[in-house]
């Protein structure tokens, strides 16, 4: 075994994964002992499949007998901005069963949507993280199905 992967191993002691990255797509897998494998940060689903398929192959070319397979979307992250600010106070009273609003813990109030199921982080900018969702049509309708709340909540500005 390389000195390279007895150093490896004895960082997995804290956390029981190995982190790699590529520069094309830019994404970062987390890979387990398991086989298991997490990529992230890629800009699409294609980009995605395909970064797991490029690492998949490193592993191979070190000699681990990997295998490309059960390849699925877990989660999609997408972000926007409503360009006008938001009453989050206003918002997470109207919405009480859907909202979650500490600003003293965070800044963002979160709106678990129940149809679609995703989770979206509204901050008073105006700017919206949208996440939890399997498909990309799901981030487009849950925002479709928030915007006339947003608006409604809408600060007016002196």
């Amino acid at each position: 075994m390389s000195l390279c992967l007895i150093f490896l191993l004895n960082i997995l002691q804290r956390f029981a994964a190995v982190i790699m990255r590529i520069r094309e797509p830019k994404t970062t897998a987390l890979i387990f002992a398991s086989g298991k494998m997490v990529c992230t940060g890629a800009k699409s689903e294609q980009q995605s499949k395909l970064a797991a398929r490029k690492y998949a192959r490193i592993i191979q070319k070190l000699g681990f007998p990997a295998k490309f397979k059960d390849f699925k979307i877990q989660n999609i992250v997408g972000s926007c901005d409503v360009k006008f600010p938001i009453r989050l106070e206003g918002l997470a009273y109207s919405h009480g069963a859907f909202s979650s609003y500490e600003p003293e813990l965070f800044p963002g109030l979160i709106y678990r949507m129940k149809q679609p199921k995703i989770v979206l982080l509204i901050f008073v900018s105006g700017k919206i993280v949208i996440t939890g969702a399997k498909v990309r049509d799901e981030t487009y309708t849950a925002f479709e199905n928030i915007y006339p709340v947003l608006t409604e909540f809408r600060k007016v500005q002196q």
